[in-house]
């Protein structure tokens, strides 16, 4: 089953996420922040990273930017699920490497679908 990074500074936006993903068979474990998550990161392997943008100590996008440089992340799917919905903030994700961007308040199927399309 594919293991799922969650990563909101918002814990209940993290259990709307996990409740979502694990309903559909997902493995998920959850990050507060970005440097949380980069440390989970570099310990575990995870299939997919789903990862809010404006959050403390580490933003989406330096987050998006450091997994990069990871060889086990090169290629792993990122997603940006945030409230920002502007044109060059996206802009900033796409060149920082997220592979695609979902903005809240999301829809469950609309976010199962994305994740399930980017897995293969």
């Amino acid at each position: 089953m594919p293991k799922i990074l969650a990563v909101d500074d918002s814990a209940s936006m993290r259990q709307m996420v996990t409740f979502t993903l694990k309903g559909a068979g997902f493995e998920v474990e959850e990050a507060a922040d970005g440097q949380q998550a980069l440390a989970k990161a570099k310990q575990g392997s995870f299939d997919l990273v789903l990862s809010d943008v404006n959050m403390p100590v580490m933003d989406g996008i330096q987050l998006v930017k450091e997994l990069r440089t990871l060889s086990e992340y090169k290629f792993t799917p990122i997603l940006m699920l945030t409230t920002e919905s502007a044109g060059d903030k996206k802009m900033e994700g796409k060149q920082a490497g997220a592979t695609g961007w979902i903005v809240k308040p999301f829809n469950p199927d609309q976010l199962l679908n994305t994740i399930k399309k980017v897995l293969g």
